[in-house]
């Protein structure tokens, strides 16, 4: 699947560890970035979850060489590539797209509505204050405690965080 689109790629390494598992039935280690192949084993009883720990200092990481059960919670790609001598520049820029995306992440869970609200025609405060907001009107101060202010929206903090 390399050079696919990330459906597609997940889709063909889906589709291969079912086969693996279903039909060869050899004993295999597939390494993906597919986290959503961690859920194999909820269906498939001879696919098993493992993962090796890291440790985290400053920007650096040291990789553990214990294998533990269970996915892994974490990726180390922008560590890894660091590690792999990809220049500096780049890993700066890597961390900035980085925490961008998964503020747009957070953001995006934090609007949609929870299992719960499926069926009301409320609409969640957070939109509601959301939509108020008029962008070109803001300064850099008033921007920053708006974000301030959103953080602290009651009830969405806990949500944003986890």
């Amino acid at each position: 699947g390399r050079g696919t689109s990330t459906f597609d790629g997940l889709a063909l390494a889906w589709a291969t560890a079912e086969h693996l598992a279903n039909q060869s039935k050899a004993l295999t280690l597939f390494a993906t970035h597919y986290f959503e192949l961690t859920t194999l084993p909820q269906t498939l009883t001879n696919i098993a979850n493992v993962h090796l720990n890291a440790i985290e200092h400053g920007d650096s990481i040291v990789f553990l060489h214990k294998v533990n059960p269970g996915p892994a919670n974490q990726s180390y790609g922008i560590q890894v590539a660091q590690l792999a001598g990809v220049p500096h520049v780049v890993i700066r820029r890597a961390k900035q797209k980085l925490r961008d995306l998964e503020q747009h992440a957070m953001t995006k869970k934090a609007l949609q509505p929870q299992q719960d609200d499926l069926f009301t025609t409320e609409q969640h405060p957070l939109v509601t204050r959301l939509q108020s907001i008029n962008p070109d009107q803001l300064n850099p101060r008033a921007a920053l405690d708006l974000l301030y202010e959103l953080i602290e929206f009651k009830g969405v903090k806990s949500e944003v965080i986890e």
